[in-house]
């Protein structure tokens, strides 16, 4: 890896294996532009639209442990082309979907595919790498930078693709961009070795898992169509519940568990999976509520919208570029607290939005929560890691971004369910949802503050 010959293949590995992570993340924010076009078009309520949100941010969430596992046995390179040739079938269903109910499926669909490309794009990057741990965090470090570029290019290019192609294209784009991840991985992509003796696929585990996040998400959806007292809601609920109680039984007993309970003996690493569920719930649950309001309450076309969403999410890049420093010199816990509050700020000031607000009273808000996000998440996530020994990181990562996407699917259940379909009930909506979140955001820099060991 040091030679010249040997960077120019590595270059191109990073590139292949980033392609995976582009496209998992591209699908969790350009679909919100989407939402108030696919909701006239489709005909969907607002509990609709959520479920098409989170039908993806379940089934990532709930699968992308098991995903690891089988990386590890089936071999990286294998599963990482599996996840791209399902992520395009179920994108060109999304694009085809001609009823809510089978895009909801296609998009379920969809997240089982990003499930199968984030572990093992990793695996496979950290495999090329070799024993160079300095080259190895560079290249993880421009994987990451190409996830959150992708995140914060979204809005934007839904908003174009939308305004010029109708909504179905922001599916169908996925097509070229899978096709080239695939070429590229054949191409520059060596195979990790099959570990026939690693971890075991915990089907118990993994089918309890998803049942307790449908059911609790599903009840929390559809509390505002049916109310508190419906049987469905009811049954969500006690599904949710109950299966959430069978899966510590069952991990707890297991011989290879999923999610190995005993990380969670570690305050640290405790307070660090709390913090990224908090932090994921307030942002994925605002970000849906604030679609609806630029669309629908103040009016905006899709382009102007997702050009509107611009500061929010470009902002992450040069937070996180600075949270490294920040972290080199401080440790975790301080960065993480003051970027908490520093989001729960920005959340605060959005309170005040109405009909006729103008844009430019936004932007501080729009300015502040992802510069707060973007500095404490790297410092949590650096928190979580020193927590466990170095041969569980990449278990103890995939707990955090577990906790998180689960985070996000309900923060878009419950805070979709605060949100009517007239104006004044969408403007409501979101003055409770960005309370809330300050309040959450609060709540994470207390826990990073009290729960976070000092570096």
């Amino acid at each position: 890896m040091t030679s010249a010959q040997s960077a120019q293949p590595l270059i191109w590995i990073i590139v292949a294996t980033s392609f995976g992570f582009v496209v998992s993340q591209l699908d969790v924010t350009i679909v919100n532009v989407a939402l108030p076009s696919m909701g006239q078009s489709l005909k969907a309520s607002v509990a609709g639209l959520q479920w098409v949100v989170d039908a993806y941010a379940l089934m990532f969430a709930s699968l992308l442990l098991s995903a690891g596992a089988v990386g590890d046995r089936l071999g990286a390179k294998r599963v990482y082309l599996a996840g791209f040739a399902v992520f395009a079938i179920a994108s060109l269903c999304c694009g085809l979907a001609p009823n809510a109910i089978l895009l909801v499926v296609a998009r379920g669909m969809q997240g089982l595919g990003a499930a199968a490309l984030v572990p093992p794009s990793l695996a496979l990057l950290s495999h090329a790498c070799g024993d160079h741990a300095k080259i190895r965090a560079r290249a993880i470090g421009l994987w990451t930078a190409a996830g959150g570029i992708s995140i914060a290019a979204g809005p934007v290019a839904g908003g174009f693709l939308i305004g010029w192609l109708g909504w179905r294209s922001i599916f169908l784009v996925n097509l070229p961009l899978v096709m080239i991840g695939i070429a590229m991985t054949v191409r520059f992509v060596p195979e990790t070795p099959r570990n026939s003796h690693g971890r075991h696929l915990d089907l118990s585990g993994q089918a309890l898992a998803i049942a307790a996040l449908i059911g609790l998400s599903g009840a929390i959806i559809e509390v505002g169509p049916r109310g508190l007292g419906d049987w469905l809601v009811i049954a969500g609920f006690a599904l949710g519940v109950v299966s959430a109680l069978a899966f510590l039984v069952v991990e707890a007993g297991s011989r290879n568990p999923m999610l190995p309970l005993w990380f969670f003996h570690s305050l640290t690493f405790s307070a660090t999976v709390a913090v990224g569920t908090l932090v994921n719930l307030s942002f994925y649950g605002t970000i849906f509520v604030l679609s609806l309001y630029l669309q629908q309450a103040r009016g905006y076309s899709v382009i102007v919208a997702g050009l509107a969403f611009l500061p929010l999410t470009a902002t992450f890049i040069l937070s996180n570029i600075a949270a490294g420093a920040l972290v080199g010199k401080f440790g975790s816990r301080l960065p993480m607290a003051a970027g908490f509050l520093v989001a729960a700020l920005g959340y605060f000031l959005l309170r005040g939005l109405d009909s006729d607000t103008s844009y430019w009273q936004m932007v501080p808000g729009f300015l502040l929560i992802p510069f707060g996000m973007g500095t404490g998440v790297p410092a949590m996530t650096a928190a979580l890691l020193s927590s466990v020994e170095r041969q569980y990181s990449g278990t103890a990562s995939g707990v955090l971004n577990t906790a998180r996407q689960a985070g996000g699917a309900v923060g878009v259940a419950g805070f979709g369910a605060m949100v009517g379909r007239n104006h004044e009930a969408i403007i409501s909506g979101l003055h409770g949802a960005v309370s809330i979140s300050s309040a959450l955001l609060v709540a994470a820099a207390l826990l990073s503050l009290l729960g976070v060991r000092r570096s």
